[in-house]
């Protein structure tokens, strides 16, 4: 997992690492019939599809390397069915990993 990409957050159980790895991206482009970079500008400008958080958070979770099932579980119980003001900073999150990085923590 590439810690440039990779981001850290709470998830139901705990906190979970979420990657969107290059498969994992051509997987989402797959599911979603639209582009990384139509995606991004479709979620800033929120004019995205409601179950696209949820596979953006479960994709993120394959690809920091959880294993699908538990995958799946996690956003069965804790991203569905929520409300969409507290998945979607998740997702976004998620996402604006992969397309900005995460910065370099500054050495003391």
């Amino acid at each position: 997992m590439n810690d440039l990409i990779n981001h850290r957050a709470f998830l139901g159980e705990g906190e979970h690492d979420f990657c969107l790895t290059d498969a994992m991206i051509t997987e989402l482009e797959h599911q979603t019939g639209t582009g990384i970079g139509a995606l991004q500008m479709q979620m800033m400008q929120l004019q995205f599809k409601a179950d696209h958080l949820a596979l953006i958070i479960r994709l993120g979770l394959i690809g920091a390397d959880m294993n699908p099932e538990n995958a799946h579980r996690l956003v069965e119980a804790y991203v569905r069915n929520r409300p969409l003001g507290e998945v979607f900073p998740l997702a976004l999150d998620i996402l604006d990993a992969r397309w900005n990085g995460k910065a370099q923590e500054v050495a003391a």
